[in-house]
């Protein structure tokens, strides 16, 4: 199948966008059950929606569906808008952003939003 196929580049952008969503959501998943506040689905959308904002933004802003598997740039600047808008929206909802939080966070959203890009890319080279 040709590289510029269509239907390959949204399966693969659809696959990318969820990986991201995934990512995301196993963070706060983790926070949440790591801080004991129980693990509901609401509960773990009222985590998530700030920076699943942010991830969103990256996506928009880097145009994440022309290179939705490349670390730099695209999971670069996915990671960073979701920690930074991430955390803005958390300040702007009086939810807390203490320094231990944003490094915290920071460190572990980055593992997993440019993790499994590395992974990936490691596994498409050796196919």
């Amino acid at each position: 199948m040709p590289a510029d196929n269509p239907d390959r580049r949204l399966r693969r952008t659809l696959i990318a966008l969820l990986a991201d969503i995934v990512a995301v959501i196993v963070f706060c998943t983790i926070g949440r059950r790591s801080h004991a506040e129980g693990l509901t689905l609401s509960g773990i959308a009222q985590t998530a929606w700030p920076f699943l904002a942010g991830t969103g933004v990256g996506w928009l802003l880097i145009g994440g569906w022309r290179r939705p598997f490349t670390v730099i740039p695209t999971g670069l600047v996915v990671w960073v808008c979701t920690v930074v808008v991430g955390m803005l929206l958390r300040k702007a909802t009086s939810a807390g952003v203490q320094t231990s939080f944003v490094v915290v966070a920071s460190l572990a959203t980055a593992v997993l939003l440019l993790g499994w890009r590395g992974a990936a890319v490691a596994i498409f080279r050796r196919a």
